[in-house]
């Protein structure tokens, strides 16, 4: 009985240690290239090393942990070309859904997702990357989410992932890029609100995030120029 009562209280710590690494990879605290020292999060949690090991081998397998010998568990440091790889394949998916799922949003959806980007134009003044990026994820969540294939759905859920650990980055980089993405986002719900053709609509939600990569990419070849 002991025995099934340990079992039984496992998963949920192995969840609460998920949790508690996952939300610090998510808000910046745990950042590119940090390393996870098992033992020291086992004591922030009051838990042992089992769970927590547990939680990192299932972060690993989602991209956003890598485990590396003589250095051990760190926050993914993703590539340059794992970053345009993922941005490329995410235009692809996230096209589809957000066209798939127009015609299931309400206009209660148009407006909660002009809310947000409301709120991302008034971070523009005051520009703080890690929170506009938060609301830019709100944003689209509202447009793919009541996409019907859930293929494509968890295509576009893995690809949000593995950016977790660069999103901040590309709008610090490149800040002129977060103005047009919000006025990119007004067009995208003038599609969907009149009734566009389908295509125009995932073209749209396609090449806006095709724009961001362009941007970084440009800022990178004119810093490399200096």
């Amino acid at each position: 009985m002991a025995d099934a009562a340990v079992k039984a209280v496992a998963p949920s710590k192995s969840q609460l240690a998920y949790d508690f690494i996952r939300a610090r990879i998510d808000d910046g605290r745990y950042v590119s290239g940090f390393r996870l020292v098992l033992g020291q999060i086992a004591g922030e949690l009051d838990i042992s090393v089992v769970p927590v090991r547990e939680a990192i081998r299932r972060l690993e397998a989602e991209g956003l942990v890598t485990f590396e010998k003589n250095v051990g568990a760190q926050v993914a440091l993703l590539k340059e070309a794992e970053y345009t790889y993922t941005m490329e394949t995410l235009a692809l998916v996230e096209g589809a859904a957000t066209q798939q799922s127009a015609p299931f949003l309400t206009p209660e959806h148009l407006e909660r997702a002009r809310a947000i980007n409301r709120e991302m134009i008034a971070c523009l003044d005051d520009f703080i990357p890690h929170r506009f990026t938060q609301l830019n994820q709100e944003f689209h969540a509202v447009l793919f989410e009541e996409c019907p294939n859930p293929h494509i759905l968890d295509l576009v859920h893995r690809g949000w992932n593995r950016l977790t650990v660069l999103r901040d980055s590309t709008f610090s980089f490149v800040p002129g890029r977060a103005r047009e993405s919000v006025d990119e986002h007004e067009h995208i719900l003038t599609l969907i609100e009149s009734g566009a053709p389908p295509l125009d609509i995932e073209l749209a939600a396609r090449n806006h995030r095709l724009a961001t990569l362009d941007s970084l990419h440009a800022y990178q070849n004119e810093h490399k120029q200096h």
